[in-house]
């Protein structure tokens, strides 16, 4: 009988499956194909019971692949790559070029259609930036992962690619500076709304949301104020209002989170932070969960049910992220890549370390108090440990008697640097207000709950006893 085939017509042998159709076709990695049966996504469980007909019209399209049942740190070192390097490389190589040659130019059409697994341009996708996709996309076991030039890229793509202009998120304002600077300015005056709530009580956010809401956004812990929502809560609302749930979880990476457990649709990640490897290079990550049906979202509608749940991956690859170019280089998803291996270990290391340093700045002459999720007396300590795997970060925060005494502290530390980064190998500390929340006046910083006497330490693996010495002996000099 007589079929198409993405637009060209076939002849196959009567009652073929979708299976039987892709393996006589020669499709090159089936595992990774979405298919469009009469211009609808069909399931893949469905692809060896759907009998194709006379006239149907079968398209496909490669999406990324991954998973398997090996534990975090094996599926890291273990992800295969997606074609084998001709020299049997154990490390992908770094693909830092612009442009992929192709034999024919039917080759070529096929790719820019998205029917041929293949590179075409490094703004578009490159080899060595998908294997570091793909090591993201096998920890998390996410529908589609997307790498970008920075965390800040990820957070603006992602809301370019749900929302227009008169849609609205809701979030706190209990966010990183820049974040709220991205929600207020840039995308404020492009026509996106925002709406701010108290995301620890979820009747506020519920109140909040109308047929405009397009997302609610949210901080897993929140920097700097170490705000911890239920996030079960926050997801029970989402479903209920049929939007996504987008969660930064730059300060939680999958090591120490399970997004999806907790319902969480789509991920949002500073990779330049714990995941680079002691900022290396700028990074960020997009990843999509599976868990929302993007046909309930206006804008992407149609392209769920071409594509089902690749709808937002879709718009990301094919349109969003790559008319805005802020594409992740080769470089850098090589050094991330390498960063990932040694992940665990030095998230336990920070985490235990932040801990004990939390624990003797509680017992300190001149600290005022003292905020780390990880600490018994903590508000969030509960909630925290419940998410986190008992890991609740590696950055805490504490209060002096003045900006000034804030300063004389800074100034005093020997070992500590002054800098503006989390996670890093090394232990850095700055006073958020004169600093990442300066732009912002002092009725504003209050809301936001940054106060001129707090001061922001992101712990790193040194060893803890020479981190409180240098705290001991730069408290001791005010």
């Amino acid at each position: 009988m007589k079929i198409k085939v993405n637009g060209k017509e076939q002849l196959i042998d009567n009652n073929s499956s979708i299976t039987e159709l892709l393996k006589t076709a020669n499709v090159e990695n089936p595992q990774l194909v979405s298919v469009q049966l009469n211009g609808e996504f069909l399931d893949k469980s469905k692809f060896g019971l759907t009998q194709l007909r006379e006239s149907d019209a079968v398209d496909f399209i490669y999406f990324m692949g991954g998973g398997s049942g090996l534990r975090f740190i094996t599926k890291i070192l273990h992800t295969k790559f997606s074609k084998e390097d001709p020299h049997g490389s154990m490390h992908m190589p770094v693909y830092d070029n612009v442009a992929f040659e192709f034999k024919t130019a039917e080759e070529l059409e096929l790719a820019f259609a998205g029917r041929k697994p293949a590179h075409m341009y490094s703004r578009i996708s490159n080899p060595t930036v998908e294997h570091f996709e793909q090591r993201i996309k096998a920890i998390t076991d996410a529908v589609g992962v997307i790498a970008l030039s920075s965390g800040m890229a990820a957070i603006s793509n992602t809301i370019l690619t749900i929302a227009r202009a008169k849609d609205n998120i809701v979030t706190s304002k209990h966010l990183f500076g820049n974040t709220y600077s991205l929600f207020e300015n840039t995308l404020g005056d492009w026509g996106l709304e925002t709406r701010y709530a108290d995301l620890t009580k979820p009747e506020k956010v519920s109140q909040l949301i109308d047929e405009k809401t397009k997302a609610i956004f949210f901080e897993t812990i929140t920097n700097p104020q170490l705000e911890v929502a239920d996030i079960k809560a926050l997801s029970e609302i989402a479903r209920r209002k049929n939007i996504p749930l987008i969660a930064d979880t730059t300060m939680t990476p999958p090591y120490i989170f399970n997004a999806k457990k907790f319902g969480v649709d789509v991920e949002v990640i500073s990779s330049t932070k714990w995941i680079s490897g002691g900022a290396t290079s700028v990074g960020g990550i997009i990843i999509d969960h599976g868990l929302y049906d993007w046909k309930k979202n206006e804008k992407l509608h149609n392209d769920a049910i071409k594509f089902g749940p690749f709808a937002f991956v879709s718009r990301l690859r094919r349109e969003v992220y790559r008319n805005i170019g802020a594409c992740m280089s080769a470089h850098n998803a090589y050094l991330q890549t390498l960063g990932l291996e040694t992940l665990p270990f030095r998230l336990d290391i920070s985490c235990a370390n932040t801990l004990k340093i939390a624990e003797f700045l509680k017992k300190a002459d001149r600290v005022k108090s003292v905020n780390y999720p990880g600490l018994k007396g903590s508000f969030y300590h509960k909630t925290a440990f419940k998410q986190f795997g008992g890991k609740p970060g590696a950055v805490l925060t504490f209060d002096l008697a003045s900006k000034k005494e804030c300063f004389h502290f800074l100034n005093n530390l020997k070992l500590i640097r002054r800098a503006t980064n989390l996670h890093d190998n090394r232990s850095l500390v700055l006073h958020p207000g004169s600093t990442i929340f300066c732009e912002y006046d002092a009725a504003l910083k209050n809301e936001m709950g940054v106060r001129d006497t707090l001061i922001r330490l992101a712990v790193g693996i040194e060893d803890y006893r020479d981190l409180i010495a240098d705290i001991k002996q730069a408290l001791e000099g005010i």
